[in-house]
């Protein structure tokens, strides 16, 4: 079973106060666009892709004229750059594993820039492969406890196709298969139980403990890489403790 997304949590219960509003709808734009583009169709009730694009941006409060000039630009209605789709993979403090998600008009632009985050943060960029087995794509939905029963929740979820529901603390885990995870979502919203996050992502398969200061190092560095412009979103297996 995937271990916990432990950055996951942590990057979004810093929330807004650290959100970069413009970044956040660019790269947004840019999955709606690529969305467009990879799933054949600019109606997102024929592409799952591009759905969970809008769906995305609608959280963000996203203008519908935003959402719409994306899906224009990825059908090619609209003139817009070619974004290409690149996973870089490399090493963070204390031999965590990270996973980087890329959509870039420039390559050489993006491992440039990818690579002197991990030299001037105590990682290192790695080859093709070297820890992307360690991760395994996942629904991923974070409801806090005091917001829901455990057993509720449990019933809702798993009889909705939810592969696991656990304890995390001040919060509970919803672990679903790619394929069932708008389902998942869908019952979690009809039961109106409102959650924290609620996205596929990749789950890291076992977890690295880090020491306070290597954790202090590596959310500095999943920062650094999340406020590049090629990234979309970078993924670790640190398990990164509450008061780093």
């Amino acid at each position: 079973m995937s271990g916990h997304s432990k950055w996951s949590s942590i990057k979004h219960k810093k929330g807004a106060a650290d959100a970069k509003r413009g970044k956040i709808f660019t790269k947004l734009i840019k999955e709606i666009t690529v969305a467009a583009r990879m799933g054949g169709s600019g109606d997102p009730e024929a592409n799952p892709r591009l759905r969970a694009a809008i769906a995305a941006a609608k959280s963000e409060n996203m203008p519908k004229d935003n959402i719409e000039r994306g899906i224009k630009k990825g059908t090619g209605e609209l003139d817009g750059a070619n974004y290409e789709e690149i996973i870089y993979e490399g090493y963070g403090p204390g031999g965590s594993a990270i996973l980087i998600e890329s959509l870039t008009d420039n390559k050489n632009r993006a491992v440039a820039d990818i690579r002197h985050i991990f030299s001037k943060s105590g990682g290192n960029l790695g080859e093709n492969g070297c820890v992307s087995w360690m991760f395994e794509k996942k629904g991923y939905i974070i409801i806090e406890k005091s917001v829901v029963d455990e057993d509720l929740l449990m019933e809702i979820a798993i009889d909705a196709g939810a592969e696991d529901v656990r304890d995390d603390g001040d919060d509970f885990e919803v672990i679903t298969s790619p394929g069932d995870f708008e389902m998942v979502k869908a019952a979690v919203d009809e039961a109106t139980i409102p959650f924290v996050m609620a996205e596929i992502t990749m789950l890291p398969q076992n977890v690295v403990d880090l020491e306070a200061k290597e954790a202090s190092r590596m959310v500095k560095l999943m920062e650094k890489l999340e406020d590049c412009e090629d990234v979309q979103k970078a993924y670790t297996n640190a398990d990164i403790p509450d008061d780093y």
